[in-house]
């Protein structure tokens, strides 16, 4: 059976039993900023489970893409290295809510794998909970398998449990006897083959799980009203051992892709180890990468984007080892989506959005790739060369994750195999340093400070509490008071002091929005300006303010206010995010979603997940939208709901936000519901009018609009005004006669550049005539090495297509000083281009001007910084060339 027909007979088997075939959820969990993949086949099920929804039915089946590659299931360093790890998988389930249980799984499971699927039983074993006689008794009397191959094992092996509290129960797992040939740990001292030992030989082919029990916070168990059946099976497994194949990369579900690799590459499987493992690597990850990418994953540098930026450039290092270039693993992903596509529709629906992320991630690491690993083979040069202690410097490691976007474990992936480690604490303490600059800049010289101290005296007194969703001002209580994170008892004028109250109208800092400004005061005449609020807990809000007259002491009542006029338009700002957002959601779809925002008094910046720009007449009509929703005058709610209500209702919550068990919902009409704690208007009309200033790229997969609103969009009109008429008076007319004056300019300015163009092209043809006149003969054709200064790169390359088209078989490696630096061509036709590799050539010779670039096998290209080294650069291509 090949693996396609394991899945489909899987199901189909299940389907005939009664059960519902479901698809596969998305690779990013439904509902669960918790949790960054789905990495099991429960996921999707979890709040059936827990008794939080509805099941579709009382029997399902499926097929779930599992995806396992952060926190504990973290194994990425050892994906291609050996056969059997990999960070995409299926898992083969069939479930029961309150349906069936033991006996008929256990039935449906000895029936599928001997009756249908026809697995020898005398390979087989089966083992059971400790206390599972039940379990037992069944296995014995269905499969008719003698004693000692019904074995119980304890929690660790058979027990499962979703967390520290909640539904568990017994599960018995099925194992296939591989033949005492797939041991691999024979050289193990004392190691003996049996079920559960940890060598090859016996693997889990199956896992039955019978929940039926409650965990409670003491660790007592409790029976379950409804028992449920919770099987998995990696479809990935079973499927070489039904194919007869020693592991997962032999089979037909990998195969293929290993094959890609194979004739992209030109060399052949199983015969170099590391050659093997740079190929299993391209065939697992574009399978990781083409299912996060179909279900709205981008590349970025956080999160769940950052996880498949990882993977991508993973195997960009790879596919170097294999010395594949251009945007080879984009090709693999387009045999995954071939292979999947009818099983996985949305790889087939979203193959061009795929493809382009894929190519676009390719391109943009390749730019630095090459010049990455040759600061990684220099540092480890150095290493051996000194003949110190085989181990990376962490500084080192981080500069090439920050400058060249090498990933830690990709960086230890390539140092591995060389017998090198690398000094994570280093590296970490390196990056913390770089975070702590960054927050610094941030604050642009406000005091960035500990305030875990001062969060701690604050709950002592019961917290601080936010009330200034409306009102701006408040009378309260001094409950901490701080210099640099360190409680103090007073602080007197002068002092830069953090200041925690009982009650506040101040907002503090979070959810993109700035923290509010304004004053404090006491009834003894001390004044204190607030300079930011910045959130220490979430039940803590501390201001961070300097006493400008009197002293403050611990204790003392203030009277707070917030800068009323800075507030409104933080409010205006923030609401009309809601309203982008809506809007870009409508008009992009709702792959598109928030990837972070910054809320301030002058303007709003939001970042959003797409790809590639958005078009300016797309842009202006999203702008109408929102602004026609401005005008309509939607009437803006806030209702405090538990998490699940909330998103019953259809507000949007996104992963990695903390939401408690009460969350506030911002409602503006009908048009935008989402999650969020941030300060808001009562009406959207109260907002007046949005400007969008400007959309860009800020990451792959990323972009960003920024706006004004209010005022600030009133005053954005004002100055284009101003900048027309400034305009106009340059070209000496009125604002209606700007575009046809500027027209008639550039029509000029094309006529100028084109008489240039034709002297450049003249003086071109001389030197390709003087360039051909030189050409020697070389081994299978000519060689033409030649320097053409005063021409940039384009110059060069239109003048190497003339030379090549002139003769046969040639190999022309052209360089020029173009004024500003140097530009260096080479390419090849005929007979040449299979022997002279232009790219290699090019690596060669453009160190020689302190240069880099590279290209494909029959054209290349460099640019340089030293002319100087121009005779060298010539030489030495003579020299190459033959």
């Amino acid at each position: 059976m090949r693996g396609e027909e394991v899945r489909s007979s899987f199901l189909e088997f299940f389907e005939s039993r009664g059960h519902l075939v479901v698809p596969s959820a998305s690779l990013v969990p439904r509902a669960d900023p918790t949790l960054m993949f789905t990495n099991a086949g429960m996921v999707p099920f979890k709040d059936i489970f827990l008794g939080n929804a509805e099941a579709p039915a009382s029997r399902v089946v499926d097929s779930q893409k599992c995806l396992r590659i952060s926190g504990k299931h973290n194994d990425l360093e050892e994906v291609g290295r050996d056969t059997y790890h990999h960070t995409l998988f299926e898992m083969l389930g069939n479930w029961s809510f309150g349906d069936y249980y033991k006996a008929e799984a256990i039935e449906w499971a000895w029936e599928l794998l001997v009756g249908n699927w026809g697995l020898p039983a005398d390979k087989l074993y089966v083992t059971v909970y400790r206390d599972d006689a039940e379990s037992e008794k069944l296995w014995k009397k269905i499969s008719g398998l003698a004693t000692d191959r019904v074995q119980r094992f304890d929690e660790k092996d058979n027990f499962w449990e979703m967390g520290e509290t909640g539904p568990c129960g017994p599960c018995s797992e099925i194992h296939i006897d591989r033949g005492e040939g797939s041991c691999d740990m024979q050289q193990v001292a004392g190691h003996k083959c049996e079920v559960n030992a940890g060598c090859a030989r016996y693997i889990e082919l199956w896992n039955l799980v019978f929940i039926q029990h409650n965990r409670d916070d003491t660790g007592q168990l409790h029976d379950l009203p409804m028992l449920h059946v919770d099987t998995g099976m990696g479809l990935e497994r079973v499927a070489a051992v039904l194919e007869n194949v020693d592991n997962n990369y032999e089979g037909t579900l990998l195969r293929g892709l290993v094959a890609r690799a194979e004739e992209m590459s030109g060399l052949d499987y199983g015969k170099d180890f590391e050659h093997d493992v740079s190929m299993r690597v391209l065939a697992d990850h574009a399978r990781a990468v083409s299912f996060m990418l179909a279900d709205g994953i981008e590349p970025s540098n956080e999160g769940r984007g950052y996880v498949l930026r990882r993977l991508l450039r993973r195997a960009a290092r790879h596919g170097r080892s294999l010395e594949l270039e251009g945007t080879f693993f984009a090709r693999v992903c387009e045999s995954v989506i071939e292979g999947m596509g009818a099983a996985y529709p949305e790889l087939s629906d979203r193959r061009e959005a795929i493809v382009a992320g894929v190519e676009e991630e390719e391109l943009r690491f390749s730019l630095t790739l090459d010049r990455g690993l040759a600061h990684l083979d220099e540092a480890a040069g150095q290493l051996s060369a000194g003949g110190s202690s085989l181990r990376l410097d962490g500084e080192t490691a981080f500069r090439l994750y920050d400058t060249y976007g090498f990933p830690l474990d990709m960086t230890q992936d390539i140092l591995r195999s060389r017998g090198i480690e690398v000094d994570v604490d280093g590296f970490k303490a390196a990056l913390e340093q770089q975070r702590e600059r960054a927050r610094g800049a941030r604050r642009k010289g406000a005091a960035e400070v500990d305030l875990t101290r001062m969060v701690a005296l604050a709950r002592e007194k019961g917290g601080s509490s936010f009330e200034g969703s409306w009102q701006l001002q408040a009378e309260s209580e001094v409950i901490a008071l701080g210099k640099a994170g360190a409680p103090v008892g007073s602080a007197k004028a002068g002092d830069e002091v953090e200041v925690v109250t009982a009650v506040t109208p101040f907002y503090a800092e979070s959810g993109g929005q700035v923290g509010d400004t304004g004053f404090m005061s006491t009834s003894a005449g001390t004044t204190l300006e607030v300079l930011d609020t910045r959130k220490g807990a979430t039940d803590v809000s501390v201001h961070v303010a300097r006493v400008v007259e009197g002293e403050l002491s611990l204790g003392d009542t203030v009277s707070l206010g917030v800068d009323e006029e800075r507030r409104q338009a933080i409010r205006l700002n923030h609401s009309v995010t809601h309203l982008l957002h809506a809007a870009l959601r409508h008009h992009l779809g709702d792959d598109t979603h928030q990837a972070g925002s910054l809320v301030d008094a002058a303007r709003l910046r939001f970042d959003f997940k797409h790809d590639g720009p958005v078009r300016a007449e797309l842009l202006a009509e999203i702008e109408r939208e929102v602004n026609d929703a401005i005008r309509d005058n939607l009437e803006v709610t806030v209702a405090e709901m538990s998490y699940d209500d909330a998103l019953a209702t259809g507000a949007l919550a996104f992963f990695g936000e903390k939401y408690g068990d009460l969350v506030r919902v911002v409602r503006m009409g009908d048009y935008s519901v989402e999650l969020c704690g941030g300060t808001h208007v009562a009406r959207t009309g109260d907002i007046g009018l949005l400007r969008l200033a400007g959309e860009s790229g800020v990451a792959a997969g990323v972009r960003r609009v920024e706006a004004v609103s209010g005022a600030g969009a009133l005053g954005a009109l004002k100055t284009r005004d101003e900048l027309l008429s400034t305009v106009a008076g340059l070209l000496r007319g009125g604002v209606d006669e700007v575009v046809g004056k500027l027209e008639k300019l550039l029509e000029a300015k094309g006529e100028l550049e084109g008489r240039l163009s034709e002297q450049s092209r003249a003086r071109s043809g001389d030197a390709v005539e003087n360039a051909r006149a030189a050409a020697r003969e070389v081994a299978g054709g000519h060689a033409v090495v030649a320097r053409a200064d005063g021409l940039d790169a384009g110059g060069l390359r239109e003048m190497a297509d003339r030379l090549r088209a002139g003769l046969d078989s040639v190999v022309v490696v052209l360089a020029g000083d173009t004024g500003s630096g140097v530009a260096v061509v080479a390419a090849t036709s005929g007979a040449l281009a299979e022997r002279v590799h232009a790219g290699k050539l090019i690596k060669e010779l453009a160190p020689l001007v302190d240069g880099h670039g590279g290209g494909k096998s029959d054209f290349a290209q460099a640019g340089g910084k030293d002319p100087s080294g121009l005779d060298k650069l010539l030489e030495k291509a003579n020299e190459l060339v033959g």
